[in-house]
């Protein structure tokens, strides 16, 4: 199967971007609209352990796994340092971070991971009852970590992802179908049975709660890992990296404090099913900075679940600055999972080219929750498929929890409530639709500011079930009707309301 590169011009461009900086990390905070204190980086000792020192061969096939595992361990053992990686093609299976280790990557490094899934130990991740597959990157419960230099990792996505016929060329599908298993439909290729199988032998083990790791083994392949997966870690640093070709979502931090992800490149293929570039979920105090993300899913994604305090938002103060996205179904996204509630976030000085939206905030009752203190400002987006502003509470997730909106909304619901959002300085040159938001009968969407917006589309605005929304020097060139509003109400105009 072709190889999967990242493209020269997303180099060429992120290097420009990297020589242009005028505004640092540092002065992102001090201007965010909310109070937030500097994040904490990691440091580390000046001492340093080669992965060749403990094993590793550069051929691209010698398996390297426990050459990894050992110079990590020796180096935080040691109190901690820096394990190199110097440049070649390093194959190898998971690779588990441990606490006060800088995994650094020399230029011309690549780390491949292997498509021997056999490799991928099945776990009891925290906070799980059942069997999953250990990720490529994993660690859990670690503090004063990094991954820097100017390798790049690649996943081997292609050996895990199923691939659907309509979001490939013909030639790409005959290049897929040569190996592996096409559904009875001819719509779906996946890597092989058990791979098409599996969710029926996870339906299987429902009933046996005592279940092994072995008794999951015909799961694995159905069970795709997240590619780089984080789990309540704290003193966090991502730079200059490049990560592609992920099983599934590229970068997964979940519970995870002090978080710094600069100068790094994200890409997966925008048919590579379910994969997202970058979903920060119920994390506190992060920022992603002067990065670029071309996905086949969400771009840059805020998730959160599992609050236990209703009052509380498990995910907070995060800022996305300098940042550029391609092809993504969202540049800046959140949800669809907010139950767990979020606030204080800041989206700006932004690009967005070619993604299916724009702005994507979306939910659905069953995993809804409370949304506020959103501030976006100085966005640029061109080539827009959809809309260029999207806010959904019934984004199509049945396997989640309900979507409809009949029955009576009680708390266990979690429902979707948007508010507070302040969006501003927009510029979008094409789009589909210029602002669709719609909120439920029993909660609105309400408090929307918008400010200094200009969008092309061909079609306006679209409201339901939405409620104050204030919009000064607004300018959508669309034909008419420029609004459409279904049990809307205190929709302003520059200070006019519109009926």
């Amino acid at each position: 199967m072709k190889k999967i590169l990242i493209p020269v011009c997303m180099l060429l461009v992120i290097v420009s971007i990297s020589k242009a900086q005028t505004k640092d990390i540092a002065y992102y905070i001090n201007h965010a609209p909310f109070k937030m204190d500097p994040i904490k980086v990691p440091a580390f000792s000046d001492k340093t352990f080669s992965i060749v020192t403990y094993g590793a061969v550069n051929d691209g096939k010698t398996l390297c796994t426990e050459a990894f595992a050992k110079a990590i361990h020796a180096c935080s053992i040691a109190g901690g340092g820096k394990v190199i990686v110097p440049a070649g093609i390093w194959l190898t299976g998971p690779i588990e971070l441990e606490s006060n280790v800088n995994l650094y990557t020399m230029k011309g490094a690549l780390v491949q991971f292997t498509k021997d899934h056999t490799q991928y130990p099945l776990i009891k991740q925290p906070g799980s009852k059942t069997y999953t597959v250990k990720s490529p990157i994993y660690g859990a419960n670690l503090e004063n970590i990094a991954i820097t230099g100017e390798g790049v990792f690649d996943g081997a996505g292609e050996s895990w992802r199923p691939v659907k016929k309509s979001k490939v060329t013909p030639a790409l599908w005959n290049n897929f179908t040569e190996t592996g298993v096409i559904t009875t439909d001819g719509k779906i290729w996946w890597p092989s049975v058990d791979a098409m199988n599996g969710e029926a032998y996870l339906n299987d083990l429902k009933s046996k709660p005592e279940a092994t790791a072995e008794d999951y083994a015909k799961t694995r392949d159905f069970q795709r890992p997240y590619m780089f997966f984080l789990y309540h870690c704290k003193n966090i640093l991502i730079d200059s990296i490049g990560l592609k070709n992920s099983p599934k979502f590229v970068f997964y931090p979940n519970r995870c404090n002090d978080l710094t992800i600069s100068n790094i490149i994200v890409y997966n293929e925008d048919w590579a099913q379910n994969g997202d570039g970058i979903d920060i979920s119920a994390c506190k105090n992060v920022i992603i900075y002067n990065s670029m993300v071309n996905a086949g899913d969400d771009g840059i994604c805020m998730k959160s679940s599992g609050g236990k305090d209703s009052l509380q938002s498990e995910l907070e103060n995060v800022i996305i600055a300098k940042c550029n996205v391609l092809r993504a179904h969202g540049g800046f996204v959140i949800g669809s999972n907010t139950d767990g509630g979020m606030h204080n976030i800041y989206v700006t000085d932004c690009v967005f080219n070619g993604s299916d939206i724009g702005l994507r905030i979306k939910s659905n009752i069953g995993r809804g929750g409370n949304v506020h203190d959103i501030y976006i400002d100085n966005i640029k987006m061109d080539n827009i498929v959809n809309e260029a502003i999207l806010f959904s509470t019934s984004y199509d997730d049945k396997a989640v929890g309900k979507t409809s909106t009949e029955n009576p909304i009680t708390k266990a619901d979690k429902v979707p409530h948007y508010h507070d959002f302040h969006i501003s300085n927009i510029v979008c040159s094409k789009a589909a639709t210029a602002m669709s938001i719609a909120g439920l009968p029993e909660q609105a969407t309400h408090h929307l500011y918008f400010e200094k917006i200009q969008i092309t589309a061909a079609k306006g605005f679209i409201g339901i079930d939405a409620s104050d929304i204030d919009m000064k020097d607004v300018v959508l060139n669309v034909p008419a009707p420029i609004f459409t509003l279904t049990r809307c109400k205190n929709i302003l105009l520059d200070t006019h309301p519109i009926e």
